[in-house]
């Protein structure tokens, strides 16, 4: 199964974190506009590895795995790379820190009700969470490269602000969803 176009488009996500992470060094606008573009290949992988497991029906446990963790490297590592070159700095550290952390805690608490053959079901309220956090990292990945025409790296200093916000809430629904069943095996 590890060879199948729908593991490969989700392993590609994962093979091209160094690249993207190695493109913000370049000169220039390029230390924008390639990593940039990278982010958005890797985002329509994401789609289409999904939409073509489902299509040919090869689905499989190690894609059901791979998926959700090569997008989490993608977004904290973008993420963190960000704050370590100083796109994201002061107040926004905030979401940042949040939006992290709740991956942890989500990745945590899914392995647990695994454990239970409890299933965590993606939210509508956490893909609006997951499609505000993907416009904040493009804006601010792009930003630079455009800020004397338009203050991109404003508006994704916003979208992050609203995507840590949406983590919060996300993340207590999934956090109280989980504590019913911790709850249970307790008593």
């Amino acid at each position: 199964m590890l060879f199948k176009l729908p593991n490969i488009l989700t392993l590609s996500r994962i093979v091209v974190i160094p690249l993207l992470l190695a493109s913000m060094f370049l000169p220039g606008d390029l230390s924008s506009w390639l990593p940039l573009g990278l982010f958005i290949a890797a985002g329509i992988t994401d789609f289409l590895d999904g939409y073509l497991a489902r299509r040919y029906q090869q689905t499989s446990n190690l894609g059901k795995f791979l998926d959700p963790v090569a997008d989490k490297i993608l977004v904290a590592s973008v993420l963190l790379f960000l704050v370590g070159i100083g796109r994201v700095s002061d107040w926004e550290l905030i979401p940042a820190v949040i939006i992290l952390c709740r991956e942890i805690m989500v990745s945590g608490l899914r392995e647990y009700l695994a454990e239970l053959r409890v299933g965590l079901p993606v939210s509508k309220l956490a893909k609006w969470k997951t499609a505000s956090q993907i416009l904040a990292l493009c804006f601010l990945l792009g930003g630079p490269a455009v800020q004397e025409t338009f203050d991109a790296m404003l508006v994704g200093e916003a979208l992050l602000w609203i995507a840590g916000i949406l983590t919060v809430w996300t993340g207590y629904d999934y956090l109280r969803l989980g504590l019913k069943h911790m709850v249970e095996e307790a008593s």
